[in-house]
């Protein structure tokens, strides 16, 4: 238990100190920004090059990864497209907005330094595996969702297509994951010096995105309706990771390393991602702001009790 909590307790530490330095305002709104922006502009994306370019992919699954998560990001969506008609007889174009909040979690700013405390850097692979297309397809098949539910004919598959393709070249994240894939393919070997500043922007970035998650919590709060959140954090929190765990170890035979990575990025929180899919979509909104404020808070509870089950 000792070990559990020397892991869960320093990541969710630097959470509490951004929260308490931005809700004390000891950062200034300048300062929040600016560690937001070094974070996800520049550490972060070094970080997921160099995990790209130097981790071993020999003795990983693809396909057991991939259909692992993703198969419990596909139950999740379809329980919480009909969970929002049955159970909370809210209006369909609300249901892609609840579907991004269940199953899009917080991979990039939780899973990546909890893989990492617990597996250490062995764990990069099946990471990389997984992040590689997260972003992407959740965002498409959310997209086309909200689009179908709210009838927009004005905009074909094409076009959502097209936008996703330009919205997401922009977002350093998979910029940083595409050029590590193009390097690793071209074979080139990164000069000793070029390594050693990746990896020092690769130190830096775990605490300056936990710290930067902390900040961006004090806009966040706990509200939306009490059923719809329930349900919410209930699928993300419990039956997400739940479904992949039992992908990974009964139906594809994962190893502990790549079963304990792909249950990580089902157990983290909602991610900041569903509310922004939210306040661009105008469903949902108070929904989406709850399961990150809530979820966040929850899961230093339910990421412990996961960690139990799946660290070697």
């Amino acid at each position: 238990m000792f070990e559990i909590l020397s892991i869960v307790a320093p990541v969710f530490g630097l959470i509490t100190l951004g929260y308490v330095f931005g809700r004390r305002s000891w950062l200034s709104s300048t300062a929040e920004q600016g560690v937001s922006e070094f974070a996800f502009h520049l550490a972060i994306p070094a970080l997921l090059f160099k995990t790209i370019i130097s981790a071993d992919f020999a003795n990983v699954s693809v396909a057991g990864v991939w259909l692992s998560f993703y198969g419990a990001v596909v139950t999740v969506y379809v329980a919480s497209v009909l969970g929002t008609k049955f159970l909370l007889g809210r209006p369909q174009p609300d249901a892609a907005s609840i579907a991004m909040s269940s199953m899009f979690g917080n991979a990039v700013m939780l899973g990546i330094p909890i893989s990492l405390t617990t597996f250490g850097p062995s764990a990069a692979a099946p990471l990389a595996l997984v992040l590689s297309i997260h972003a992407p397809t959740l965002w498409l098949i959310s997209t086309l969702h909200a689009n179908v539910a709210s009838r927009d004919v004005g905009a074909s598959a094409s076009d959502i297509v097209a936008t996703l393709i330009h919205d997401l070249s922009r977002n350093p994240i998979i910029v940083g994951i595409v050029l590590g894939g193009i390097w690793r393919f071209s074979g080139l070997q990164m000069p000793e010096v070029g390594m050693k500043v990746l990896s020092l922007l690769a130190q830096a970035g775990v605490p300056a995105a936990l710290v930067a998650l902390g900040l961006s919590l004090v806009r966040f709060e706990i509200k939306g309706q009490v059923p719809t959140l329930t349900m919410i954090v209930t699928l993300k929190l419990m039956v997400m990771p739940l479904v992949a765990v039992f992908l990974a170890r009964f139906i594809f035979g994962l190893d502990a390393l790549s079963l304990g990575v792909v249950a990580i990025l089902a157990c983290v929180p909602t991610g900041a991602n569903a509310y922004i899919f939210a306040s661009k979509t105008g469903c949902a909104i108070n929904s989406a702001s709850g399961a990150v404020a809530l979820g966040t808070v929850i899961s230093a509870l339910t990421v412990s009790v996961w960690l139990i089950f799946i660290k070697p």
